[in-house]
């Protein structure tokens, strides 16, 4: 009796064995298809993308070399094309480049700098909400563009009232952005650090942060986006450089050509930004999940 018990007992751990065995190779088979289903996915969008742009490019090359459009209004590709060379040989294509990403960049970094902190404590004091909403609210209606004559009578035509400008027109929207994003944040984790025992720092270090962290990076993304809109503005008055300053003053000869190259390379730059932040998303807050990555 005692050796047919054993040989049971024998038996039964070898099958659990092998059942784990089993379901672990499973998992790891599952693993390997969701990898391989997610690298087909991005390989399928990618090929959606690089079509759009195709039929996109398409239409111009008909539209142009069709003469649908007088050239005036719409130059062909290959007068854009050469328009971009010859920038590129005298060296005005990178330096106007540089300029403009420089500006961008200066008055978005210090619009997130600030819009962070007072965003965070609004979503978490009433009080401090109450007191700064109302103007919040009040100046992110008002149009950039007023406000240049008096960005130039009070800081000059330097290089800080093209930054300024730049951070109005991101600051406000990025506030009640990251708000409403922090405000997102499962209360009852809080309540679990506060009964833990943590400090209200140590709350918005360990708990708040992080798990508004994929929420604030769509935020940053799509206000730098913002900012390079704003960017003609910036370089409207006192400017010297730059692509928006190469816009404006070639709208007043008629090159188009120009115009559509400074637009294509505004477009350019813009798409590196967002594929930038997309990476650094991943990186920064791996933990997210979205309904789009799992198709």
């Amino acid at each position: 009796m005692t050796n047919t018990a054993a040989e049971k007992n024998r038996y039964v751990m070898a099958g659990e064995a092998i059942a784990a065995g089993a379901v672990a190779h499973g998992s790891v088979q599952g693993s390997k298809k969701t990898v391989k289903k997610q690298r087909q996915g991005a390989r399928s969008n990618r090929m959606l993308s690089g079509i759009c742009f195709l039929l996109i490019i398409g239409f111009w090359c008909a539209a142009s070399y069709g003469k649908w459009v007088d050239e005036m209004f719409l130059p062909s590709p290959t007068a854009v094309l050469e328009k971009l060379l010859s920038m590129a040989k005298d060296g005005s294509l990178w330096a106007n480049c540089q300029e403009s990403t420089v500006r961008v960049l200066v008055g978005w970094f210090w619009s997130a700098v600030i819009a962070l902190p007072v965003g965070m404590l609004m979503a978490n004091s009433k009080k401090f909400c109450a007191f700064v909403q109302p103007i919040i609210e009040f100046a992110r209606y008002l149009p950039v563009v007023a406000l240049v004559p008096l960005t130039l009578l009070y800081l000059g035509i330097g290089e800080s009232q093209k930054y300024t400008i730049i951070f109005l027109g991101t600051f406000f929207q990025l506030v009640l952005m990251v708000c409403d994003t922090v405000s997102g944040v499962d209360r009852n984790m809080i309540n679990a650090a506060r009964t833990l025992g943590a400090g209200r720092l140590q709350i918005y270090k360990e708990v708040i942060f992080p798990a508004a962290l994929p929420g604030l990076m769509d935020d940053f993304r799509l206000t730098i986006g913002w900012a390079w809109t704003y960017l003609v503005v910036a370089e409207m008055v006192a400017a010297s450089n730059g692509l928006g300053y190469m816009i404006l003053r070639s709208q007043r000869y008629l090159a188009t050509d120009t115009i559509f190259a400074g637009l294509i390379l505004i477009g350019l730059i813009g798409l590196v930004t967002d594929w930038i932040f997309r990476i650094l998303t991943r990186i920064v807050a791996p933990w997210q999940d979205r309904l789009g990555d799992a198709k």
